[in-house]
């Protein structure tokens, strides 16, 4: 590996490191919102429990994430961000 490359990758893993002890703030942050997910699964034409069984989770899960009393993360949120834009994906 190229020293310079190597440096910066120290430097990245020690701020990181910096930034999880709370030491220094990120610089950025990036939140992308969340389309409303029943809005997402009545675009497909899906019940829920059909697209529940379709994103394999739960009914109540899913009931959840309508009602707003949860909210899916990670890969979910990908996922219903992506249908939102594609619903014909499922």
């Amino acid at each position: 590996m190229d020293n310079n490359l190597f440096d910066d990758l120290v430097s990245s893993i020690e701020e990181a490191g910096a930034i999880k002890r709370k030491e220094i703030q990120a610089s950025r942050i990036t939140e992308l919102e969340l389309p409303d997910i029943k809005e997402v699964r009545e675009k497909t034409g899906l019940s829920q429990v059909e697209f529940a069984s379709r994103l394999h989770i739960s009914a109540r899960t899913l009931q959840n994430w309508e009602q707003g009393r949860r909210y899916p993360t990670g890969p979910a949120a990908t996922l219903i961000r992506i249908l939102d834009a594609h619903p014909s994906l499922i």
